[in-house]
């Protein structure tokens, strides 16, 4: 085995002949899979990096979290994990992490090199990157501007005939955002303590897994909540579509006119 693996040498044979004798499957040496004493056990707690001052959280690092850490994508060094889990600073850190490691199955080689580029989201444990998704999902739910932006956008559209074709492509969007989200929501990459089953081909999930692992599970939460300012737009434009085409057979261009300045005024 190369020196990228971080699972203890003298523990893969043992896993080699269990994963072919037992489970009647092939050892991926770039799996998820590991020989651990106890992948749920809670390996330390960090301080998280973007709470308030008066209000600093701490989040719990799982024996899991940190395989994931150091297997691909990432394969972080004893350096950057140190970072990561706040013991850069500490004496003999980068030793006493090694030894610490070795206790629970995991090989951290030294001179090892990342294979990932670092980004502001790699200083995230799980926990916290989660925690940042939920309260992005909380504000895109509670603070966008939906029906604003819906009403802003329509203006430029409000003959008739065009109304009419823009109500169909409103609704071809909202048929392709769900389709969309309904995708990232069956991801089942292992996350925490938590190893769902997956759903998905392997093909797509191990895709969907990357991205996952690599923002530790911030990006699909993230994008989700994005949809759902997207999916509240469009349903608000579908309101206004569904009004405007409705009464423009029954007004004059001047009621018409009057009817987007009190428009305008309510928006602003």
């Amino acid at each position: 085995m190369h020196d990228q693996t971080v699972i203890k040498k003298g523990l893969l044979n043992f896993f080699f002949f269990f994963c072919k004798n037992t489970l009647n499957m092939p050892y991926q040496k770039d799996s998820l899979m590991g020989i651990v004493i106890n992948p749920n056990e809670v390996f330390c707690s960090v301080p998280g990096r973007l709470s308030l001052l008066s209000s600093t959280s701490k989040y719990k690092v799982t024996v899991a979290e940190v395989q994931r850490r150091l297997s691909p994508p990432e394969c972080l060094n004893a350096s950057l994990l140190g970072g990561v889990l706040r013991r850069a600073k500490s004496k003999n850190g980068g030793r006493s992490l090694r030894e610490k490691l070795e206790k629970i199955g995991l090989n951290l080689p030294a001179g090892r090199r990342k294979a990932a580029n670092v980004t502001l989201l790699t200083s995230l444990v799980e926990g916290e990157a989660v925690h940042l998704a939920r309260d992005f999902g909380y504000v895109c739910e509670t603070e966008f501007p939906s029906k604003a932006v819906a009403e802003y956008l329509t203006r430029p559209h409000m003959e008739r005939n065009e109304m009419a074709n823009r109500k169909n492509m409103l609704l071809a969007a909202k048929q392709i955002c769900k389709e969309f989200t309904d995708l990232l929501t069956q991801d089942r990459t292992p996350l925490g303590n938590a190893r769902p089953n997956p759903i998905l081909e392997p093909g797509i999930q191990s895709c969907l897994a990357h991205f996952s692992l690599i923002t530790h599970g911030f990006g699909s939460a993230a994008i989700c909540a994005a949809m759902t300012s997207v999916q509240n737009y469009l349903n608000e434009a579908l309101k206004i579509a569904d009004k405007m085409y409705m009464n423009a057979g029954d007004q004059s261009p001047g009621e018409g006119n009057k009817g987007l300045d009190k428009m305008d005024k309510h928006r602003k």
